[in-house]
């Protein structure tokens, strides 16, 4: 590899990035999508590839296309030319450059698709599996079905759930708090059928998206308690911590809570607070796997554990390399686009995916492009 000398004037020993490209895919539901407070007919992913030596990283995102805007306008310029092997700082670049713009929500899943993409061009250059370049903690990593979206009926719901456990997964999490809480009854009835499909031994999760009071959260997980619900996701507002902390004091299921986190600070709170039982961190949502690494030892070090929330190809090989990993969300909407999307992808049979066991370098997935194209919007 030649010497190459950034922008900031010192000499690094890796390759340059030589190019960096953006890509937009809108996604149909393949159901009508909706959970506790938002309902959608479509996903849009944004692609960002990085070049250097003649390899190419992939990373994307989840959101608006507006993210796509953000890295060609912003951030590209802050990558291209710089040390492909110098991930953390091409991170710190940008999440600096995005200060006056606003750094949270689509700033940051921008920076997120760009964080994974290096490293996932890092991994590919030194020709290693990402586990293996972070350092494995683990050769397996377990997985939960989820899905159960508040606009499914009970037989489509049904079918999810049993295509689930037919893979050998114990664990699946179903939507509940539908219309902000006000269906309670067919929470309810719906958990319980739930139960019944999945038998007695399945772990059973809920996922509420904020939609409840404080007081009827508890009053939900009480209900839940007899069928064996032991995950109480988001039960109030990620943003209320003091309500969160005290639905945690008065249910016996763990409370988890922080997809929406954009920054390490953000992490920080919400697990010093006493918040939840284990922290959700998101890659493409808390500007990428440099951040969700440290997320990871926040949590580590309060003694909490961390789940990879959504994205699950973008969570396998991070989630392999920490301790305190619990599991990562087996998302029904992304791993069927990830499926369409891409080649390489992992096989769930049993309960577990082990990233790196293929030996392809970087995260193992590469754009299946006659696919993509179908739905490239940009």
């Amino acid at each position: 590899m030649t010497r190459n000398t950034p922008r900031d004037g010192t000499p690094r020993d890796g390759p340059a990035v030589e190019r960096l490209t953006v890509s937009v895919y809108r996604i149909p539901t393949d159901l009508p999508g909706g959970d506790a407070t938002l309902t959608w007919d479509a996903t849009t992913l944004v692609l960002v590839e990085v070049t250097a030596a003649g390899v190419t990283g992939l990373g994307y995102t989840y959101g608006s296309p507006a993210t796509a805007a953000v890295v060609e306008q912003t951030l590209s310029d802050l990558v291209v030319g710089q040390d492909a092997f110098d991930v953390p700082a091409a991170n710190d670049r940008m999440s600096r450059a995005l200060r006056n713009a606003g750094r949270p929500g689509v700033a940051a899943g921008s920076v997120s698709a760009v964080d994974t993409a290096l490293w996932d061009l890092k991994a590919r250059l030194l020709d290693l599996p990402l586990v293996r370049l972070l350092g494995a903690a683990r050769d397996e990593v377990a997985v939960y079905g989820s899905g159960g979206l508040t606009t499914y009926d009970d037989a489509q719901l049904e079918r999810q759930l049993r295509g689930w456990t037919g893979q050998g997964i114990d664990r699946v999490k179903i939507k509940v708090a539908e219309s902000w809480g006000r269906e309670e009854a067919r929470d309810l009835q719906r958990t319980a059928l739930a139960r019944r499909v999945v038998g007695d031994t399945a772990e059973l999760y809920v996922d509420a998206n904020g939609g409840y009071t404080r007081k009827q959260a508890v009053r939900v997980a009480a209900a839940t308690a007899g069928l064996g619900v032991t995950w109480l996701e988001e039960p109030v507002s990620s943003d209320d911590l003091s309500g969160l902390r005290d639905v945690r004091h008065a249910v016996t299921a763990d409370v988890a809570a922080g997809e929406y986190g954009y920054d390490l600070p953000y992490f920080a709170r919400m697990a010093t607070a006493g918040a939840v039982d284990c922290l959700q961190a998101d890659v493409s949502r808390c500007s990428g796997i440099t951040v969700w690494l440290r997320a990871a030892a926040v949590a580590e070090g309060l003694g909490l554990h961390i789940s990879g929330h959504c994205a699950p190809h973008l969570h396998a090989h991070v989630a392999a390399a920490v301790p305190n990993t619990r599991h990562l969300e087996w998302f029904h909407d992304h791993v069927r686009i990830e499926n369409m999307l891409f080649h390489g992808v992992l096989d769930p049979s049993g309960g577990t995916v082990a990233p790196g066991a293929s030996g392809e370098p970087g995260h193992g997935v590469t754009v299946n492009r006659t696919v993509a194209d179908r739905y490239r919007t940009a």
